[in-house]
């Protein structure tokens, strides 16, 4: 790790921005304080462990969504180490029994299967569970509640009592929600399965919560945690990634060329499929800075990657003036699911990773090369 100046950044980088990140995490530690709830970095969003140090002043600790995370989380965070996972073979159980405090199951037969491992370890385990009750549309692929889902326990398949030594129920529904779709499926939840409650020592509500964002309605997410401890005596958990690190990081990236076939497309170092995914996945239109949408302003271009996938297009932007070749651009809210998702296809350079201080310092705290590339084949 060394320090350098924003100019001496080459690109592809995503930048994370300490001050931004502590003013969210400011706003999760205060929820916990007013309401006693367990609030956990979910590492499946952002997984950047040179600030779990940081994350550690102000969390509890953090979820994951297998073995790997769990080891990180334990190596590098502290605090309490939650994982969930569809299934677990046999050998990782027998490790995350060792390095975790609470292990979460998909179904009854992976809960039996394992049981002789984490009984003998004294792990606090719970089950998933299926509220049935989506409160998304569209975006069906991040839907739990889905017809047909992979995800949680219905209901019907858990009969009139809880298996032997299960202490907590999980479910996580939500995808960038405010806090009125979590009330609303605690509400269904809780006609489902509040029977369970009362013999429970906690409740996790899972992630998709965007505390952090600008208007979110903190006032009836306190309210619905401080009911339900109330009510039914139970720890309360939520496992937020994004909000964490929401607007906390950006991706800097270089206009590399410019072809003309129907409307500028400026052809940059970053990737879509690469270097957020998601932007292909959900999908969605990243910031840019000084950008606007298309028509918008004087002129209108393409962003495009230098891949040989055809889709690998970030969006339409418009700007005051007409990048020129060597520009730099600057795409907001990067520091989630980018470096955690972010891929090699075509031989493409992983971005660096940076991070701004506080101060305003600078600190380089990876760099990849040609190796990164060829040691994930050999």
């Amino acid at each position: 790790m060394a320090n350098c100046s924003m100019e001496e950044l080459r690109t592809p980088v995503y930048l994370i921005d300490e001050a931004a990140l502590i003013r969210n995490l400011e706003i999760l530690q205060g929820v916990q304080q007013r309401t006693g709830c367990h609030i956990l970095l979910a590492q499946k969003a952002f997984s950047m462990f040179r600030v779990y140090p940081l994350i550690a002043h102000y969390l509890s600790g953090a979820t994951a969504s297998g073995l790997y995370e769990a080891r990180l989380a334990h190596e590098e965070l502290g605090g309490e180490n939650h994982v969930f996972c569809p299934a677990y073979t046999d050998a990782e159980m027998a490790e995350l029994c060792k390095i975790c405090d609470h292990i979460s199951f998909n179904s009854l037969r992976q809960l039996e299967h394992h049981r002789p491992v984490w009984q003998a370890a004294g792990v606090s385990v719970g089950l998933r569970v299926n509220p049935e009750h989506s409160t998304q549309e569209g975006h069906a692929i991040y839907d739990p509640c889905a017809p047909c889902s992979r995800l949680g326990i219905p209901h019907a398949a858990l009969g009139d009592a809880l298996p032997e030594g299960v202490e907590g129920l999980h479910f996580h529904t939500l995808c960038e929600q405010d806090a009125a779709p979590l009330v609303e499926t605690f509400e269904a939840f809780e006609k489902k399965f509040g029977q369970f409650l009362h013999g429970l020592r906690w409740l996790n509500l899972g992630g998709g919560h965007h505390i952090t964002r600008e208007g979110y309605d903190l006032a009836a997410l306190e309210a619905l945690i401080r009911r339900i401890r109330e009510t039914y005596g139970v720890e309360v958990y939520l496992e937020p990634g994004e909000a964490i690190a929401l607007n906390a990081g950006t991706l800097i990236t270089t206009v590399m060329d410019v072809v003309e076939n129907g409307m500028p497309i400026l052809i940059l170092d970053a990737s879509a499929a690469c270097h957020m995914p998601d932007v292909l996945e959900m999908p969605y239109r990243p910031p840019l800075y000084g950008a606007g949408e298309p028509g918008e302003k004087a002129v209108t271009c393409r962003l495009g990657a230098r891949t040989c996938l055809a889709g690998d297009v970030i969006g339409d932007y418009s700007f005051d003036e007409m990048p020129k070749i060597g520009d730099r651009l600057v795409f907001g809210d990067m520091a989630i699911y980018s470096m955690v998702k972010n891929n090699t296809f075509n031989g493409m350079p992983l971005p660096d990773i940076a991070l701004r201080r506080r101060d305003g310092s600078c600190e380089m705290v990876r760099r990849f090369g040609y190796e990164d590339f060829k040691g994930r084949l050999s």
